[in-house]
This record gives C-alpha cells, structure tokens and sequence, in this order.
C-alpha cells in the first residue's frame, strides 16, 4: 500500500526530476554562446549556479539532520511507552514480537521518508523556481 508520504515523495522527485534537465540545458547552452568573455547577465548566472547549490547542499544537509533529531527521539519516545505498557500490566496480554516488528519498521520507513523528503525540498524548489525563470527569460 502507496502512503501519502510516499506519493508526497514521488510527487516532488518526478518534478525534481522534469526540472533538472531544463535548467542544465539552458545553462550549458548559455555558457556555450558566452564565449571567453561572458557578458555581466551571463557572469551573474554562472556565479548563481554555483552559490546556489553550496545553500542547496546546506539546507538540505541540515533539515536532514533536524528531522533525523526529531525522528530518533520520537522512536525512542515509542519504544519507552511500548516497554512501560509491556512491564505496567502487558504481560497479561503482551503484543507479539511480529507486532513490535511490524509498528517499528512502520516507523522506521516514515522516519526514512521524511528524513529524505526534508532533504530534496530545498533542491526540488530550487531546481523547478530556475527552470521557471530560464524558460520565461529564453522568450
């Protein structure tokens, strides 16, 4: 079964990934009429392809990190309340190791989504907002 997080993902990757090759097309094509002295228009958007995939890189570096953060410490959370339920009066009637399995790689994949959906958002909306941009400035 397809979660939303999952067509979430897919969703921002297909257009990650329609982007991407529109935005490298144009720019070697740029740097291919530039010549050996590119005009400043020409000077700027170089200099941006390369400022802008060093903040990419670092914002996507660090909402990874702070959704891992978030992510450890909301499985911990889990596993502490699941164990205290086990000790507190589970014995009597205690879920089964394939249901701790089962709710932890649950969790385990969400984490995973979110940890990479967090990551390719900073790239994804800079790739699309660039592609916008270079298709209306070729008209």
């Amino acid at each position: 079964m397809v979660t939303a997080k999952q067509r979430r993902l897919s969703r921002d990757t297909a257009q990650m990934v329609a982007a991407v090759p529109q935005v490298v097309a144009h720019r070697v094509g740029r740097m291919m009429t530039a010549g050996v002295v590119p005009n400043g228009r020409d000077q700027q958007e170089f200099y941006l392809m390369g400022a802008e995939k060093v903040a990419a890189f670092h914002e996507s570096w660090m909402a990874m990190s702070r959704q891992t953060f978030a992510a450890q410490q909301q499985f911990a959370l889990w596993w502490m309340q699941t164990w205290w339920k086990v000790a507190l009066g589970g014995w009597m009637n205690p879920p089964t190791l394939q249901h701790l399995s089962t709710s932890a790689q649950q969790r385990v994949l969400a984490s995973m989504l979110d940890v990479t959906h967090r990551g390719i958002t900073p790239v994804r909306r800079r790739a699309v907002a660039n592609a916008r941009r270079l298709n209306r400035s070729a008209r």
